[in-house]
């Protein structure tokens, strides 16, 4: 059965899922993050791309980000990907693939959905039971948003800085966002979109 064509909508964030191949981890310890971070920052900034999210879990990736040009999203993720592919094969001397072959992607067309997508992004590791609040875990872009430290890496939609016309203000807003838990039906949204490369809020 031909698998479903990838959704791609000009101008619109996309919510990506790169998962470890058969689910295994593809990350081992502190320096290995770094190091696919790096290969984000790079090949976003050689391919246009803006991250606005991120997590990093140990078997899988997602991020929130938008493209100048979305056909250069492939490109992109293969880049990132075969980059740190090689590189954790060689720090562990193996070979072998770490991803799956295709990394999931879901147009977020509905803005409402844009802050609910930084918000199921920033708490998979509660939803994991891996952290009590999302503040406590290191790899996911939560400490930028929320304006904890300053993370480089992160570019702000306009839905983030609508929060606040001041900084301060708007980090106030953004961590209040964390307080209740998502409403579950909006989880199930954001899933769905995403096991069938179908756009949010259609």
């Amino acid at each position: 059965m031909p698998r479903r064509a990838r959704l791609l909508l000009p101008g619109y964030p996309l919510h990506l899922i790169q998962r470890g191949h058969n689910r295994q981890p593809c990350f081992f310890q502190r320096s290995d993050y770094l190091v696919y971070l790096n290969w984000v920052r790079d090949y976003a900034e050689f391919y246009g791309g803006a991250i606005h999210a991120y997590v990093l879990m140990t078997n899988h990736v997602h991020l929130l980000a938008t493209m100048d040009d979305v056909t250069m999203l492939a490109p992109m993720m293969k880049a990132i990907a075969q980059n740190y592919a090689q590189y954790i094969n060689r720090r562990l001397g193996r070979s072998g693939s770490v991803w799956e072959d295709r990394f999931r992607s879901s147009p977020v067309t509905n803005e409402t959905y844009l802050l609910t997508c930084h918000q199921y992004i920033e708490l998979n590791p509660v939803r994991a039971g891996m952290v009590a609040h999302p503040g406590r875990y290191r790899w996911s872009s939560y400490a930028g948003n929320a304006g904890l430290f300053v993370d480089d890496l992160l570019t702000p939609l306009a839905s983030y800085l609508g929060l606040g016309a001041m900084t301060a203000q708007r980090y106030g807003a953004y961590r209040s966002l964390f307080s209740q838990a998502l409403d579950p039906a909006h989880v199930q949204v954001i899933r769905n979109a995403a096991a069938g490369n179908r756009q949010i809020g259609a």
